[in-house]
């Protein structure tokens, strides 16, 4: 039996990615529905547990993201060409899951955080959502990961 890929920090990558897309479909339920972090959790954390995902940090995610909404959608603001509210319904849930991620798991690289997010747009946004999220994250990181940003870049 093959041993699950495990990065650099023991994470294994693909149950992280399954995570986040949990986490999308729960974020965007709720924006749908409304209803505390806990119910959507319950919600999908069933149906997650059989998709052999990180449940943990599906969890995290989920909590963090609702707990720090206004704080989230703050920092977003300055990278949008118009109000959070008005961004299409994936595209704001893809925003705040990887914004959650650059401002509060600096253990995850700036760029998994945006390769994750464009590839969950591509998958349940807009035909051309995953490059208006590209141009926010990647402005919005150059800002509040500018150190690690500039050193990828070979500044």
């Amino acid at each position: 039996m093959s041993r699950p890929h495990r990065s650099r920090t023991g994470v294994d990558p693909v149950l992280r990615a399954r995570a986040r897309r949990r986490a999308l479909q729960a974020l965007y339920a709720w924006q749908i529905s409304g209803g505390n972090a806990q119910q959507v959790i319950a919600q999908f954390a069933h149906e997650q547990a059989h998709e052999i995902a990180d449940l943990a940090y599906f969890e995290e995610l989920v909590q963090g993201v609702l707990g720090e909404r206004a704080g989230l959608d703050a920092a977003l603001a300055p990278h949008l060409d118009r109000t959070v509210e008005e961004v299409d319904a994936i595209e704001r849930a893809v925003l705040r899951l990887a914004a959650y991620e650059l401002l509060h798991r600096l253990d995850v690289p700036y760029r998994v955080v945006l390769n994750e997010a464009i590839e969950i747009a591509k998958r349940f946004g807009s035909e051309h959502g995953h490059t208006y999220v590209n141009g926010v994250l990647d402005r919005a990181s150059t800002q509040w990961r500018a150190a690690e940003v500039q050193a990828s870049r070979g500044r």
